[in-house]
């Protein structure tokens, strides 16, 4: 007897584990934030949605988690290549907190408020830097070092990628 995988992400219609109803969900989220490219990764699976160019007609690919790391590089749009390149002004003795998703950035508990830190502010590790909103779910981004804010990215209500800086902080004992 054939054994039947389990949709990855819940009920709906699955090809190899994948749920084409989220899939469909994450295309609409794409369209209606404007997003260029999104990815995904599990255990088992990985998958990379990238806005279609006029010249693209290939079909999507579904690629095994375990399969990832034997892909060659591929280039990146010139958004993504500079959201993941280091700021302008950063410079080696500043430990950078990166977005661990794409969302949109806030840097206060709610509008009006005082924000989570400021740039020459002192943080410690697991203190709340800011709050980074997606799929309507607010995620909370804690500092994983204790130090002084050298540099925010981000201005308060701007859109993230994975992988952008956020905040360099300099760590507690560098000068």
């Amino acid at each position: 007897m054939a054994k039947k995988s389990k949709p990855v992400f819940g009920g709906g219609s699955d090809i190899r584990g994948v749920d084409l109803v989220e899939v469909e969900r994450l295309l609409a989220f794409m369209q209606k934030h404007g997003l260029e490219e999104f990815e995904y990764e599990t255990s088992s699976i990985h998958i990379r949605l990238k806005k279609a160019s006029a010249q693209s007609t290939g079909p999507v690919q579904v690629i095994p988690a375990s399969e990832v790391s034997a892909l060659p590089a591929t280039a990146s749009t010139e958004s993504t290549a500079a959201a993941r390149s280091s700021p302008a002004g950063a410079t080696d003795d500043l430990h950078l907190i990166k977005s661990p998703i794409v969302g949109t950035f806030y840097a206060a508990p709610s509008p009006g408020a005082d924000p989570f830190v400021v740039r020459g502010g002192r943080v410690d590790v697991g203190q709340v830097l800011c709050i980074i909103e997606a799929m309507k779910l607010m995620n909370e981004i804690e500092s994983d070092v204790a130090g002084e804010i050298a540099q925010v990215y981000v201005e308060n209500g701007s859109p993230v990628e994975y992988g952008q800086p956020l905040f360099g902080i300099r760590p507690q004992g560098k000068k």
